[in-house]
C-alpha cells in the first residue's frame, strides 16, 4: 500500500458525509410506485478508496476461506490488512476535537425536556442543528471503527490459519533417515541436484555473452576470492595480533571498553569480503537458479560462521589473563572453541544446502540430505551442555558461579543436553522439521545469550570508566544492572523469532501494545504514558529547582523562623507536584470526566482502607500550616523526648538525645498531647535540688545558693532565680534552685555547672552534704561446747570458719 493511498484514506475518513453512517454497504431501494419511495433516504455515496477497501476485504475473505491458499499468499494479504487497519485506527480520532466542541455546545443548552413542546422554538432548533452536526462529525469515526473491526477480524483469522499450518508442519513425519529404504531415494535427489547444477553451469558457459563477462571479470574475481580466503582464515589472527599490540599502549581502564567493539572487525571483514565477491560474480549473470540460490546464501552463511567463531573466542578465550565468563580450565576452553567452530561450519553448510535443496523442487527427500548437519549439531550441542555443567562443578572457589547466574547456567546446560539428544532422535524417526526447529534454535539461543552477556560486561566496564569506580563495585551498582535488565528484555523478541514466532505475529503484538487501551472516551497508548512521564518529570524537576532556589536564595534573606521556612518550601513542593500532574494529564489529552463516578466510588472504598494514611496526610498538612511543631523543636510525645528532625507527609521523625530516631505518626501530634519546650521561645526553667546536713545554717545555705544561681551567664535576672527551702528530709535539709534560662537547650550543661559550684562553695563554707548511713546489727554467737583436747603430740587442727 503506497503512502499516497494511505493519505487518501485518512482524508476520506476525516471528511465522509453523514450518509455513510448506516454502514459501508448500500441499502436495497424500495419498490417503485410505493409511497415509501419518496421518503427513502438517498443511497450512500461510496468513493473509490472505500470501494477499493470493500473489494479487497471481500477478496481476502474468499482467499482465507479457501484451504488451498498458500501460506505466502496469506502472509502478503495479512500485511496489506495491517496497513488498512492502521489507517482506520488513525481515522477514528480524526474529528475528536470537533466532536468535543459540539458536545460542549449541546451541554450548554441544558438537558432536553421530556416534552419537546416545553422547550422554546429557537433553542429546540439550535439543539436539532447541533445534533445533526454531531452525527455528521461522528460518522467518519463510526465508519472507520467498523472497517477497523473487519480488518482486525480478518487478521486474526489469517493468523489462526497460519499457526495451525505451522503446528501441522512441525509434527509432520517424512522419510526417516534411520530407515535404509530412504537412502536410495535421497541419493537420487542428491544426484539430480548435482546434475541440475552441472547443467546450469554448462548452459551459462555455452552462452557467449555470459562466458565473455566471466572471462573479463576473472582477474578481479580471482583477486577478490584470494582476499576473501585470506580474510576468512588469516584475518582473525591479524586483527587479534593488532588488538594485542594496542593493549600494551592503552590504559587498563579503557581496555574493557574498546576491546569488544574493535574485535567485531573479525566479523565484519570476512562478511564484507564475501559480499563484494558475490556481488562481482552476480554482475556477470553467470549461472541459473541453483547457482543464484547458493550465491544469495553465501553472505548469510559467512556471517553465521564469523559471528559464531567470534562469540567462541570471547566466551572461551585462548589467552590466560583474559577475564572469562565461564570459569573453565584452559583445556576446557580450548575444547569449547573447537566445538563452537565445528557448529559454525555445520550451520554455514546447512544454510547453503538449505537454499539449494528446496523441498518444493526436490520433494521430501531433500530434507533427509540435511540430517547429517542436524545430527552433528545435536551432538555438539550435547557436549556444549556438558561444558556448561562443568563450569558449575569444576569452578575454583574464587570464580564459583552462584545465585541466579548458577540457576540460569544449570537450566541451559540441562536443556542443551536434552535437546542435543532428543532433536537428532526425532529427525532419525522422520520428524525432520521438529528436529531442525529445536536443535538450531537451541544453539542460536545460546549465542544470543552469549551476546547479551558480552554486552552486559561492556556496560559494566563503561560505567566503571565513567564513574571511575572499581569493576566489582560497577557490577553491583544499580544503573548498569537496570540497563542490563532492559537489554535482556529487548532480547526476548529476538528469541521468540528464533523459536518460530512469525514476524507478522511479533508485529501484531507490538501494534497491540502501541494501540494501548481505552480509558473512558480516551485511548491510552505507551507513547501517551511516556509523554505523561516526561511532562510530569519536567514539572517535578522545575518544582525541585524552585524549592532549592527558595530555600537557599530567598528565604535566608527574610526574618522568618526555621519552621516557617520549611513549611513554605514543603507547601511549594506539594503545589508543584499537583500542578505537574495536572499539566501532564492535560497535555496527553486524557478526558477522565466519564470516570468521575467510578473514581468517586473507588475513592470512598480506598478512603476506608487507607483511613489512617489519609489521616496522617491531613495531619501533616495541618502541621505545616499551623506549625505547632516545627523542625528543630524540643518535644515530648508519648513519653519520648527529642528534637524534631523532619516532618513528612505521613510521619514526623524525632531524634532522641540518645541519637535514636523515633517515627511518630502525624495524627498523634495533632490529636494527642505534645509538650513543646521550644515552640515560641527558647527560654525554659531549670530545677536543681540540694540537701545539707541538719547542723547547717539554713539562711546561710540559701544565700550561697542564691549567689551561685545569679552568677550563671545563661540565667536571666528578670524574673530572678529563686532558692526554696522545701523542708526536712530523712537525711538533711532540702533546698531547690529554680532559674529561667535564656536557652533551655543548655539546661543540662547549666545544671552540671551549678552542681560543681555548689559542691565547691559548700566545702569552702564548711557546710556538709548529708549522705545515708546504715548500721549493721549482727546477732550474738551461740555458746558452743569446748572442743575435745587434741591428743598429746598431735598438731593443732586447722582453723576453719
Amino acid at each position: 500500500m503506497t503512502v499516497l493511498l494511505r493519505s487518501c484514506l485518512v482524508l476520506l475518513f476525516l471528511t465522509m458525509a453523514g450518509a455513510l453512517s448506516p454502514g459501508l454497504h448500500a441499502q436495497a431501494p424500495a419498490a417503485p410506485g410505493t409511497a415509501s419511495e419518496a421518503a427513502a433516504p438517498p443511497a450512500p455515496v461510496v468513493d473509490e478508496q472505500t470501494a477499493a477497501w470493500l473489494a479487497f476485504a471481500t477478496r481476502t475473505e474468499e482467499l482465507i476461506a479457501d484451504p488451498t491458499t498458500r501460506s505466502e499468499r496469506l502472509e502478503n494479504l495479512r500485511s496489506e490488512l495491517a496497513t488498512w487497519r492502521q489507517t482506520f485506527l488513525e481515522a477514528q480520532t480524526g474529528n475528536a476535537l470537533r466532536i468535543t466542541t459540539l458536545r460542549e455546545q449541546i451541554a450548554a443548552l441544558g438537558e432536553a425536556p421530556a416534552e419537546p413542546a416545553a422547550e422554546p422554538a429557537e433553542i429546540a432548533a439550535r439543539r436539532a442543528e447541533l445534533d445533526e452536526q454531531l452525527s455528521r462529525a461522528q460518522a467518519p469515526g463510526i465508519a472507520a471503527e467498523e472497517a477497523y473491526r473487519r480488518a482486525d477480524g480478518l487478521i486474526r483469522e489469517a493468523d489462526t490459519i497460519l499457526r495451525q499450518r505451522q503446528a501441522s508442519e512441525l509434527v509432520a513425519r517424512g522419510p526417516a533417515p534411520a530407515n535404509p529404504a530412504s537412502w536410495a531415494p535421497a541419493a537420487g535427489v542428491f544426484g539430480k541436484w548435482v546434475t541440475d547444477l552441472w547443467a546450469e553451469t554448462e548452459r551459462s558457459w555455452a552462452n557467449p555473452a555470459r562466458r565473455k563477462a566471466v572471462m573479463n571479470a576473472a582477474p578481479v574475481l580471482a583477486i577478490e576470492l584470494l582476499i576473501a580466503i585470506a580474510m576468512m582464515w588469516q584475518g582473525r589472527r591479524l586483527i587479534q595480533r593488532g588488538i594485542s599490540r594496542l593493549q600494551a599502549r592503552v590504559r587498563p581502564v579503557w581496555w574493557g571498553v574498546i576491546e569488544l567493539p574493535l574485535s567485531l572487525a573479525q566479523v565484519a571483514l570476512p562478511v564484507i569480503a564475501v559480499a563484494v565477491l558475490i556481488s562481482a560474480f552476480q554482475r556477470t549473470g553467470f549461472g541459473g537458479m541453483q547457482i543464484r540460490a547458493i550465491a544469495d546464501a553465501a553472505v548469510p552463511a559467512t556471517f553465521v560462521f564469523a559471528l559464531t567463531t567470534w562469540i567462541a573466542g570471547h566466551i572461551f578465550p585462548a589467552r590466560e589473563h583474559l577475564a572469562t565468563i565461564l570459569p573453565l580450565a584452559p583445556e576446557r576452553r580450548r575444547e569449547g572453541r573447537i566445538l563452537v567452530t565445528l557448529f559454525a561450519l555445520a550451520g554455514a553448510a546447512e544454510t547453503l544446502f538449505s537454499a539449494a535443496l528446496s523441498p518444493e523442487r526436490y520433494g521430501d527427500y531433500a530434507q533427509l540430505l540435511l540430517y547429517p548437519f542436524t545430527l552433528l549439531s545435536g551432538l555438539l550441542l550435547f557436549r556444549i551442555g556438558q561444558l556448561l555443567r562443568l563450569a558449575l562443578t569444576e569452578a575454583p572457589d574464587s570464580q564459583e558461579v552462584s545465585g541466579f547466574s548458577a540457576t540460569v547456567v544449570n537450566l541451559l546446560s540441562r536443556a542443551a543436553m536434552v535437546i542435543g539428544i532428543a532433536g537428532p532422535l526425532a529427525g532419525a524417526a522422520g520428524f525432520m522439521t521438529l528436529a531442525q526447529s529445536t536443535v538450531r534454535p537451541a544453539m542460536v539461543t545460546l549465542g544470543v545469550l552469549a551476546l547479551v552477556t558480552l554486552t552486559q560486561r561492556l556496560i559494566y566496564d563503561l560505567y566503571a570508566l565513567v564513574t571511575r569506580a572499581d569493576a566489582k563495585l560497577a557490577r553491583d551498582a544499580l544503573f548498569p544492572v537496570l540497563v542490563s535488565s532492559l537489554l535482556v528484555i529487548a532480547a526476548v523478541p529476538l528469541l521468540a523469532l528464533v523459536w518460530g514466532l512469525r514476524p507478522a505475529e511479533l508485529t501484531e503484538y507490538w501494534s497491540t501494545f502501541q494501540d494501548g487501551f481505552k480509558l473512558g472516551d480516551a485511548r491510552i497508548s505507551p507513547m501517551d504514558f511516556i509523554f505523561f512521564v516526561i511532562i510530569f518529570g519536567l514539572g517535578y524537576g522545575v518544582t525541585r529547582l524552585m524549592q532549592g532556589a527558595l530555600k537557599t536564595s530567598i528565604l535566608p534573606k527574610t526574618s522568618l523562623d526555621t519552621g516557617s521556612k520549611n513549611a513554605i518550601v514543603s507547601g511549594l513542593g506539594y503545589v508543584g507536584i499537583v500542578l505537574a500532574a495536572l499539566a501532564a494529564i492535560t497535555s496527553t489529552g486524557l478526558d477522565l470526566s466519564s470516570l468521575a463516578i467510578v473514581a468517586g466510588a473507588l475513592s470512598v472504598g480506598i478512603g476506608f482502607g487507607l483511613q489512617n494514611i489519609v489521616q496522617n496526610f491531613i495531619s501533616g498538612v495541618i502541621l505545616l500550616i499551623e506549625r505547632p511543631v516545627a523542625e528543630g523543636d524540643w518535644v515530648e510525645v508519648g513519653g519520648v523526648q527529642g528534637i524534631v528532625r523532619g516532618i513528612s507527609i505521613r510521619s514526623t521523625r524525632v531524634e532522641t538525645f540518645d541519637r535514636n530516631s523515633v517515627i511518630v505518626p502525624n495524627a498523634s501530634l495533632i490529636s494527642g498531647q505534645v509538650t513543646n519546650f521550644t515552640a515560641f521561645n527558647k527560654t525554659g526553667r531549670v530545677i536543681v535540688p540540694i540537701s545539707v546536713s541538719y547542723d547547717s545554717d539554713s539562711r546561710k545555705v540559701q544565700k550561697i545558693l542564691q549567689e551561685i544561681a545569679e552568677a550563671q551567664p545563661m540565667v536571666v535576672l528578670t524574673p530572678p532565680p529563686s532558692v526554696l527551702f522545701l523542708g526536712f528530709g530523712a537525711d538533711g535539709l532540702n533546698f531547690e534552685i529554680r532559674a529561667i534560662l535564656r536557652d533551655v537547650n543548655f539546661s543540662s550543661s547549666v545544671r552540671t555547672e551549678i552542681n560543681h559550684q555548689i559542691h565547691a562553695r559548700l566545702q569552702a563554707e564548711g557546710v556538709a552534704i548529708p549522705f545515708a548511713q546504715r548500721n549493721a546489727h549482727l546477732p550474738l554467737p551461740r555458746i558452743l561446747p569446748e572442743p575435745p583436747a587434741p591428743p598429746a603430740g598431735a598438731a593443732p587442727a586447722p582453723f576453719t570458719r
